[in-house]
């Protein structure tokens, strides 16, 4: 066992860079049929988009192969597992959940899984929220429906409070699903369980609906949210040609990131302006949004505009904000600011618009997963229990180069992944769009 930090650039070491804890060494035989993963790490090539600052560009790191081991820690008829699920919606997360419940009981013969309710408030006794038994009959048809069978919460929880419940539990390994904070709540754990010299497993399924978790390409549910958003932006494209100089204005989720707001734009073509928070714009002058829309329909007559919630915050102010239950800064709509600007905008010039705006929001993250997202979620799942059932912990599982793996948990909650706005994939998104680069300010592509 032990207690670590990722290391930084400067002190780069390719192995120690995806080395991961263990709660003790396994001696026990497996139930689980091979073939079987083995204990040496696999080198992968990095470059400066898939690394970003966590790793020299050009670097090679060595991560774990995710799978069975032939050797357990755990005696797996004694043990005991808990699943907790933190945050916002995201589809998938009952799939994970489902996935997690079949491998422990059919796989290994797990002697329980318990479903912790309501986030980690289901650990604190104050919150007098119940633990559910799950079993494979329980979670046989769960896939089927959105959201989350456990439900959530937002906001942090005392670590302390938590190892507690789980001794009084007698849980031998958690899974937390979760985002960004809640890896980082994962980690906290662990080390309260390390302080103390406990044996319990903490392994985290990486969910973020925005794709921001550090170091992991795409993270499960995207696949569906982009789904599910260019359902929408097809339904603003046919408002938008329906009458002269008509716009469709659509706000997606996105934070911090604009994967949702950039993948959606890919998957169609038919948007002529993506606005997401790493790149600022402007909106008047040369270059700005309201001049280069304005253009836009003198030329074709119509336009859609897609923006990331987080995109444009530089455009209203730098008044005090507050933050929300899980201490993320509280954004300003965005959506319904641009669609005032474009109307005043439209009305000094004295120039017909017809504009429609859509939030579809809450309808992107609560759909039930599509079918590769499904697939997805049962990997993580499965892999997930392996991953416990040999020792690991500290840790998350992730797909990274079509390669399930193992990264630490100090790794994943280091930082928010973000677009690289200087980027290939950046390049081509702007490339389908046809917007004018002089909009992205100083971040433009030289």
């Amino acid at each position: 066992m032990s207690d670590r930090q990722v290391s930084s650039r400067s002190d780069f070491d390719p192995v120690e860079f995806g080395r991961i804890d263990r709660v003790g060494e396994a001696r026990v035989p497996t139930p689980v049929p091979g073939p079987y993963m083995g204990d040496v790490p696999r080198p992968f090539f990095l470059d400066e988009e898939n690394c970003g600052e966590d790793a020299p560009d050009g670097s090679s790191v060595f991560l774990e192969g995710a799978g069975p081991r032939e050797r357990l820690y755990y005696d797996p008829g004694k043990v005991k597992c808990a699943i907790v699920t933190c945050g916002g919606l995201c589809p998938g997360i009952n799939d994970v959940i489902r996935a997690i419940v079949m491998q422990a009981c059919h796989g290994y013969g797990a002697a329980s899984v318990l479903g912790i309710r309501y986030g980690l408030e289901g650990f604190i006794p104050a919150c007098r929220h119940d633990v559910m038994e799950l079993t494979p009959l329980s979670v046989s048809d769960i896939h089927s429906f959105g959201g989350t069978v456990l439900g959530s919460s937002r906001g942090p929880q005392d670590a302390g409070e938590i190892v507690d419940a789980l001794e009084r539990l007698n849980v031998s390994m958690l899974f937390v699903i979760g985002g960004d904070g809640s890896m980082k709540a994962a980690s906290a754990i662990w080390g309260e369980v390390f302080r103390r010299g406990l044996h319990i497993s903490v392994i985290g399924i990486p969910k973020t609906i925005d794709n921001d978790i550090n170091f992991i390409p795409k993270s499960f549910g995207f696949d569906s949210a982009v789904d599910t958003a260019a359902t929408v932006l097809r339904c603003a494209h046919t408002e938008a040609l329906g009458t002269h100089n008509g716009v469709g204005l659509v706000k997606l989720m996105g934070r911090e990131s604009g994967f949702i707001a950039a993948q959606s734009t890919l998957s169609l073509g038919i948007v002529n302006f993506v606005l997401v928070p790493e790149a600022p714009f402007a909106l008047e002058g040369e270059g700005g949004l309201l001049g280069e829309l304005e253009k836009r329909l003198a030329r074709r007559g119509h336009a859609v505009i897609v923006a990331a919630e987080g995109a444009g915050q530089h455009l209203m102010g730098d008044g005090e904000r507050g933050t929300d239950a899980s201490g993320n800064p509280l954004l300003r709509d965005v959506g319904a600011f641009l669609q005032a600007r474009i109307r005043e905008h439209f009305a000094r010039r004295g120039l017909p618009l017809y504009l429609k705006y859509i939030d579809p929001s809450y309808i992107i993250r609560s759909v039930p997963a599509n079918s590769n997202d499904r697939v997805y979620c049962g990997f993580l799942g499965r892999h997930a229990v392996h991953a416990a059932m040999s020792g690991r912990t500290n840790m998350v599982v992730a797909k990274f180069f079509d390669h399930f793996v193992h990264l630490p948990l100090p790794l994943v909650t280091r930082r928010r992944r973000r677009l690289d706005v200087r980027g290939n994939y950046w390049r081509s998104v702007l490339e389908s769009t046809g917007q004018e680069l002089a909009m992205i300010g100083e971040n433009s592509l030289s």
